[in-house]
Parts: C-alpha cells; structure tokens; sequence
C-alpha cells in the first residue's frame, strides 16, 4: 500500500513575514532610541523645555496642505528628516515673523545637521502672502492649510491656539515635541540639539 506524502506545514506567520519587521524594528529603532535617551533617560539635572506630544500623532494621509501655487503638497513627503512646524495667517505679523526667525536660526545654528531640518509654515488662510517674506525666509514651506483641518492634527495645551507654537515631527512623520508661546530660543536649540545628537536617523 502507497501512503501519499504530508504536504509540509506552511511557514509560520513569523517566518514568512520575518523580513518585514525585522526591516520595521531597525528603521524605528534609532528613533525611538532618540526618545528614550531624551526624555526617558536624560542626565541628571537636566529638564526638557519642548513638551512631548503623548500619544504621537502621525501626520494623516488626507491633511489638506498646498504650495502657494494651489498645487497638492504631501506634509509626509518630508519622512526622513526633523521637520519644525508653526502655523499663522499669511499677513504674519511681528510673532509669526519671530518663530520663522527662530526656525531659520535653528537650523543654521545646527552646523553640519541643518540639512536634517526641514522648516514649515502653514497658512491658516488664503489671502495673498508678502513676497519679500517669502523671499527673506527661501527653504521654508509655505503651505496654505484650514485651520479646522489642523486642530485634531497639532496638539495644543488647554486654552492653547494654533499660532502659538513651534513643533516638531520626527524623521518617520510622528508629531513628538511642542514648544511653548514665545519660547526661548536657547532652550528650544538645545532640545534640538541633544535630539539630533541621540537619532541616527533624520
């Protein structure tokens, strides 16, 4: 009598899908590596200005965000570097004027990685945007955005509006950090800083 053969049990979901997370778990590592020696495990003495956003918030698929020329922008399309983010009114007064100055001296202040700094400014509104601003700040983004399409994005302390902070989104597009109003600019360099210095990735 011929006894057929058992067919071989199929792979273990592990194995047949090993590759992947071995592949998710080294890209999300140095990240998350970041965060624990920043905030977690920090010097002692030593306190964090930049409040940390609990839980993250990935930057969403559909956030509806375009250039100044009305074409689609994908915010996600900066993955892969440290991106600083505000948003104001396209008239930019004298505060909105001072956290683009902030943005721009940070990054210039980063030395060799200032090209892991992306900076963006999106504009609450549609009206016309002064050229010599754009101009004066080249190498920001520029992005017109509703306000209503910000405010489950951007996380904002009690009583908190859009205008009046500066975050940060990490290198694989989570939202982590958010300085306070009028923040100082030395503390804010120093958090970006050490968060550079502890990610090896972005």
């Amino acid at each position: 009598m011929t006894i057929a053969a058992t067919p071989a049990a199929p792979a273990s979901h592990w194995r047949r899908f090993r590759v992947l997370y071995l592949l998710i778990a080294v890209c999300a590592a140095p990240v998350l590596a970041s965060y624990y020696l920043y905030y977690l495990d920090p010097p002692v003495g030593r306190t964090n200005y930049g409040e940390l956003v609990q839980p993250q918030r990935p930057v969403p698929a559909g956030l509806p965000t375009t250039l100044q020329d009305g074409s689609a922008f994908d915010l996600r399309s900066l993955r892969g570097n440290w991106v600083m983010v505000m948003a104001d009114q396209s008239a930019c007064a004298a505060d909105c004027q001072a956290k683009l100055w902030q943005m721009r001296q940070l990054r210039a202040a980063s030395g060799k990685d200032a090209e892991r700094i992306e900076r963006v400014f999106l504009v609450l509104d549609n009206a016309p945007m002064d050229t010599q601003l754009l101009r004066e700040y080249d190498g920001t983004h520029f992005l017109r955005t509703p306000a209503a399409a910000l405010e489950s994005f951007l996380a904002l302390p009690p009583g908190g509006a859009l205008r009046d902070h500066i975050w940060m989104i990490d290198p694989i597009s989570n939202q982590m950090l958010r300085w306070p109003r009028d923040a100082d600019p030395k503390r804010v360099r120093n958090d970006l800083k050490r968060l550079l210095k502890a990610s090896r990735i972005g």
